[in-house]
């Protein structure tokens, strides 16, 4: 295996890079020669169509000891009992949350402690998203993962995760996020021996920047703050079990050797990093507040202008100053549906229920808002300016209904309906 201390990083989103693990393996003027240097094979992988527009293209060139064609048939794999996409029939158009999954049982790595959560859409039809929940203790130097389903976005909520990926190495903790394009292998390693977070996984068009709007040309999520890997590469010939997520099922074969081979490439088809406490969060300095696509990271459109197949949003700390303005999140109703996480600390529109590690589920049109114990604070506050700080929840939000695991449905908090009960009836002159 050739590596370093630390994983080394090149700076911005979706640009174009060029790297080499081996300096004269990544081919100068052409894709594809005849003869690449050391007898390596060229292969690209692509994450959208050939003939999309160039702007919204993406697609890379690897330069690899194996193409990633040598292979045996796969099989079902039998183990990951969580990941499951049988729906629960007929879901009713209620509100739900779930408290955090428990601890897994010793030996537990990432495939087989996953656990799916919520979903929409089915993978094949190129549109939705899922969330699932992951929990590991152990590591796999023998297996590696990845989902032709879709692109995964890692959301660390305890425990650092190392992502040895074809394209490189990253390095992230709670407070970061990781994302893997659909399609890419990699291995999961647990540098504090255990750990547990959310994986939501993007079956639609490629997570990008938000565009910005009034907002101007700076703000949100700012491009030099994604990180790509450099070239990195593991030379191991020993047997390597190569799990893949197909179908919203998963398939095994064994290879002889790692697929992690790429000693070079060059494209803009990348995994990347990012901290979430680099994000230029905007908010009102008068009155009311914006909506909350303005905490919005990442997007994935749908066909629909406006109307986002996926978008990834967080709730991070910030100063609240809005005058004679209800600053919690207002009770609302959304043609959008709504999943909800927090990683650390309190979020604010809810005064208990809702842990680190837990999940909630607000369907289109369903009707949503702070709790009771939160909006009488929130009403009776004197409005001084207050930092809210400590906290970082984060959100998914689909044009697309959410459907439940059937297996997640019975653990949903029966009381959650409590949460906004007792209000008291508006009193009219």
């Amino acid at each position: 295996m050739l590596t370093t201390t630390t994983p080394a990083y090149l700076p911005g989103f979706g640009g174009h890079v060029a790297t080499e693990a081996v300096p004269g393996a990544l081919p100068k003027g052409r894709n594809s020669p005849q003869r690449p240097a050391f007898g390596l094979y060229a292969e690209q992988v692509s994450g959208t169509a050939f003939t999309m527009p160039r702007h919204e293209n993406r697609r890379s060139w690897l330069y690899r000891l194996r193409p990633t064609a040598d292979h045996r048939p796969f099989a079902p794999y039998e183990g990951a009992p969580g990941l499951r996409f049988d729906k629960a029939e007929p879901l009713a158009p209620n509100r739900l949350r779930w408290d955090p999954i428990p601890e897994p049982a010793p030996g537990t790595d990432f495939v087989d402690g996953l656990t799916t959560a919520v979903f929409n859409r089915a993978p094949h039809e190129l549109e939705g998203v899922a969330v699932h929940l992951y929990a590991a203790n152990r590591e796999r130097a023998d297996r590696v993962f990845f989902s032709a389903d879709g692109e995964l976005l890692f959301l660390p909520q305890e425990g650092r995760l190392e992502l040895l990926t074809e394209l490189g190495r990253l390095e992230i903790a709670p407070g970061q996020i990781a994302l893997v394009p659909r399609g890419i292998r990699f291995k999961l390693l647990l540098p504090d021996g255990a750990a547990r977070g959310y994986l939501t996984e993007n079956h639609g068009a490629p997570f990008r920047l938000p565009d910005l709007g009034p907002i101007g040309a700076n703000g949100l999520a700012n491009p030099r703050d994604f990180e790509t890997p450099v070239a990195w590469f593991e030379d191991r010939d020993e047997p390597t079990e190569v799990i893949q997520k197909y179908g919203g099922r998963l398939w095994t074969t064994t290879l002889d050797h790692s697929p992690l081979d790429v000693v070079a490439w060059h494209g803009n088809l990348a995994p990347f990093r990012y901290d979430l406490a680099t994000f230029n969060t905007i908010g009102t300095v008068s009155f009311d507040h914006p909506d909350p696509s303005i905490f919005t990271v990442l997007t994935s459109p749908s066909h629909m202008p406006g109307r986002a197949n996926a978008d990834f949003v967080i709730f991070p700390p910030r100063w609240m100053v809005g005058e004679d303005t209800f600053r919690p999140p207002w009770f609302h109703r959304n043609v959008m549906s709504e999943c909800m996480g927090l990683l650390t600390g309190e979020y604010d529109a809810k005064a208990e229920g809702f842990r680190p590690g837990g999940l909630s589920v607000h369907n289109m049109m369903s009707g949503h808002g702070p709790d009771v114990d939160t909006w009488r604070k929130a009403s009776e506050a004197e409005l001084k300016p207050v930092k809210l700080d400590g906290t970082m929840a984060f959100m998914v939000e689909s044009c697309w209904p959410f459907e439940v695991a059937a297996d997640a449905l019975g653990r949903a908090q029966s009381d959650y309906d409590l949460a906004w009960a007792d209000f008291p009836k508006a009193r009219l002159p």
